[in-house]
C-alpha cells in the first residue's frame, strides 16, 4: 500500500502538530513555511494518518493507493 498527503494550505494555520507526529514526512521551518512530503511509504502510514488526526484544522487528508502489480 503507498499513499498521498493532500494538504490544504488555505486551513491550515501551521500549529506544527503534524511535524510533531510525523517529522519524516512534515518540516516547518522558522519562516512558517511548511513543507510535505510529496509520498508517503508502507512504513510511515502510521505516521501520517496520526499527523492527519493531529491537525486542529484538518486540513490533512491521507489518500491510500492500491500498488501496482
Amino acid at each position: 500500500m503507498t499513499a498521498r498527503i493532500r494538504w490544504d494550505a488555505s486551513l491550515c494555520q501551521k500549529h506544527g502538530q503534524c511535524e510533531i507526529a510525523a517529522p519524516d514526512l512534515f518540516q516547518l521551518d522558522v519562516d512558517g513555511t511548511l513543507h510535505v512530503a510529496a509520498s508517503v511509504r508502507a512504513d510511515q502510514l502510521d505516521d501520517a494518518w496520526a499527523a492527519a488526526d493531529a491537525c486542529p484544522e484538518q486540513a490533512i487528508s491521507i489518500i491510500e493507493d492500491e500498488e501496482q502489480a
